[in-house]
């Protein structure tokens, strides 16, 4: 049955005539029954709020999911946990409190308060963006959606705005984690006079459709040039991150986690490896392990785990001779 808290909602906003607090209500509802597996209720109050009558100030469109939505993103299953990432203190409290409220937030409806689900992770390649917006997912325990742009962005005018609108009609129904790559190719600075009209269209769409997203649907945008951002892109972010390359101390801790978390000796001490690596990502760092483990697994059932590593450290010395680093 469904939630008291959603069904005052629901009545409390019709009898007012709140038609934005009425919509969201219900699609809360929707994604309540979809994450119970109730997929017949949850398509027949989908089909009722689409043929809902719409009042003049908030248009409801199609919230079925169509084949408009097809191709324009990822979904997986997530398996990352926050206890397997590297952090900063304050990222890591940061995440915990966003957690926290998602799996308290029937205590947080009973006092009128949504909990956050805007979320905007800066940083350069490779530092653990997808990673983190994964394990949110993870320890929410739903599904981990990525956009494709090669499906998002079109060619004609209003093209794109178009399939932003079904992309997010597809998900609003759904209690998930929308993961925008590289924010700034479709959230770009409407300011700027080398973009076009249509950019800017886009931008403005955009921003509409994650005013109206329930806060079930958690929005996770990373982006690696956070100064090519609009304006109000920053303003809607209810949270900003800044995920960093990895000090030394964070790759000796990563090191660490992952010898201990996939049971391979390395052979060297996590320190002298980090000094022997120098300055890279944690996306470098995690494919740095995973030669080491395949290298292992391939020297025999009682390889020189020393010998293994120094091989694979020589290797990486060279390859970042050849990239100029």
């Amino acid at each position: 049955m469904a939630r008291a808290d959603l069904l005052l909602a629901l009545v409390q906003s019709g009898a007012g005539g709140d038609d934005l607090a009425f919509r969201r209500a219900a699609e809360a509802l929707i994604a309540e029954e979809e994450n119970k597996k109730h997929g017949v209720l949850a398509s027949q109050l989908t089909e009722a709020l689409r043929r809902r009558r719409p009042g003049p100030s908030a248009p409801v469109t199609s919230l079925a999911r169509d084949t408009a939505a097809q191709g324009l993103f990822h979904e997986q299953d997530p398996h990352r946990r926050l206890g397997g990432q590297v952090l900063s203190s304050h990222a890591r409290h940061v995440v915990g409190q966003l957690i926290e409220e998602h799996h308290r937030r029937d205590l947080l409806r009973s006092h009128g308060i949504e909990p956050r689900h805007r979320v905007l992770l800066v940083g350069p390649p490779g530092g653990g963006k997808t990673s983190l917006a994964e394990v949110i997912a993870t320890e929410l325990a739903v599904p981990f959606l990525t956009v494709r742009y090669e499906g998002l962005i079109g060619s004609f005018l209003g093209e794109t705005a178009s399939r932003l609108e079904a992309l997010f009609d597809a998900v609003r129904v759904r209690p998930c984690v929308l993961f925008f790559d590289e924010f700034d190719a479709v959230a770009k600075e409407r300011g700027d006079t080398h973009e076009t009209g249509e950019i800017k269209r886009v931008v403005s769409s955009l921003l509409l459709q994650v005013d109206r997203l329930p806060s079930h649907v958690i929005v996770i945008a990373a982006t690696n040039h956070a100064e090519l951002l609009d304006r109000a892109v920053w303003r809607r972010m209810q949270i900003r991150l800044e995920l960093p390359l990895p000090t030394r101390a964070g790759k000796i801790e990563w090191l660490q986690a992952w010898s201990t978390r996939t049971g391979m000796h390395l052979g060297l001490s996590p320190r002298t490896i980090a000094d022997r690596l120098g300055r890279l990502s944690f996306a470098e760092l995690e494919e740095f392990a995973l030669d080491v483990q395949r290298r292992s697994i391939l020297s025999g059932p009682e390889p020189n785990e020393a010998a293994v590593v120094n091989d694979v450290l020589a290797e990486w010395s060279r390859r970042t001779q050849v990239s100029g680093g």
